[in-house]
């Protein structure tokens, strides 16, 4: 088995996908506590917002993100356009279904544990889907006990975060949760790495094809930055289910206040 690094850009890396974790998990659940308070299209865009700043910067960007600091003596390594598009999709669209089950709010353990299940069954398929669009002169097989165990870790950190969801208001809580969430997420993606195995045969030769991963990230940085910005717009001006309630209750004394003066 070969020598292999997961931590060959030092701190960066680890620090660097946990903070992009933790700011998409933030901007999930404050979508999330938006798409509470409103029904319709209005509610469905803030659950696509949702699913895609959990999903995709809190997941799908944080992983990629860990994997530049993944590295194996003797082989480049390179990705596959086709299936890291693919684990995207999957990252967004299997938040998106857990979400999805539970914002009404009357969701019971039952439907939060499986909806949870789903989730996090889909988040830790994203996340070998994801490993198996890098190319390069190896194989790679798995440790069976870590590969479960990330699964399980994916299983409950999906299900604490479909809670969060429901239940976290209030820039605090939301912060805390957020936290949370990034050392969860952090925690399952390391430990999936944890459980491979790498070998390159002896003797094996051969020009490795696919992104170069540095081409590939320089981009997205961009196209992260511009959504991080965009949503954060979109979650300052949103209303939030405080603010509706208190815009009802405004409301409904002002007529009474009106009806009392008619009456007089």
């Amino acid at each position: 088995m070969d020598h292999v690094h997961h931590f060959s850009a030092g701190a960066v890396t680890p620090a660097l996908s946990y903070l992009i974790s933790c700011l998409g998990c933030a901007l999930g659940l404050m979508s999330m506590q938006r798409a509470r308070a409103h029904s319709g299209w209005s509610r469905r865009a803030w659950l696509a917002l949702g699913a895609v700043s959990i999903g995709g910067t809190g997941i799908w960007v944080m992983h990629f993100v860990a994997m530049m600091g993944f590295a194996v003596d003797g082989t480049e390594i390179r990705y596959d356009l086709f299936r890291t598009v693919i684990s995207l999709v999957l990252a967004v669209g299997i938040v998106a279904i857990g979400l999805s089950a539970v914002v009404n709010g009357h969701a019971g353990w039952a439907r939060l544990v499986g909806a949870g299940t789903i989730t996090g069954i889909g988040v830790a398929s994203m996340h070998y889907v994801g490993i198996s669009a890098m190319r390069m002169s190896a194989s790679v097989t798995y440790t069976v006990a870590l590969l479960v165990l990330s699964i399980v870790i994916a299983v409950v950190a999906a299900t604490a975060a479909l809670w969060a969801t429901l239940n976290v208001r209030g820039i605090a809580a939301t912060a805390a949760a957020a936290l949370i969430m990034g050392v969860a997420v952090n925690g399952m993606h390391y430990t999936g790495m944890a459980a491979m195995e790498v070998t390159t045969p002896t003797g094996r030769t051969g020009t490795v094809t696919g992104l170069d991963a540095y081409a590939f990230f320089g981009p997205l940085a961009m196209v992260l930055g511009v959504l991080t910005a965009l949503s954060l717009l979109a979650v300052g001006i949103g209303s939030t289910e405080k603010e509706i309630e208190e815009d009802l209750w405004a409301e409904q004394q002002l007529r009474t206040l009106l009806g009392d003066r008619a009456d007089n």
